[in-house]
């Protein structure tokens, strides 16, 4: 197998996610915004959440928390991550 070709599953894990790929249970903006942040990268604390996607933690603490409750996220402490 040459280093160009690759398996459906690697191709799979380097294609960015699209919207149609976000759960169904997310209506709002800032939701879509947090988790498709969320599961681009490995984790993010509240910091990187604030200074990344410039929200502000009153907006931020509802969504995490409509996110974390709907079992898309995980929390550890200080740190969120995607599950799905």
């Amino acid at each position: 197998m040459s280093s160009e070709t690759l398996t459906q599953t690697e191709a799979t894990a380097t294609e960015p996610m699209t919207l149609t790929q976000m759960p169904a249970a997310l209506e709002s903006s800032n939701s879509k915004l947090v988790y498709l942040y969320l599961a681009t990268v490995d984790e993010a604390t509240i910091s990187n959440l604030e200074s990344t996607l410039e929200m502000q933690q009153l907006a931020l603490f509802p969504t995490l928390d409509t996110l974390e409750s709907e079992g898309l996220i995980e929390r550890d402490g200080e740190t969120f991550t995607a599950i799905a």
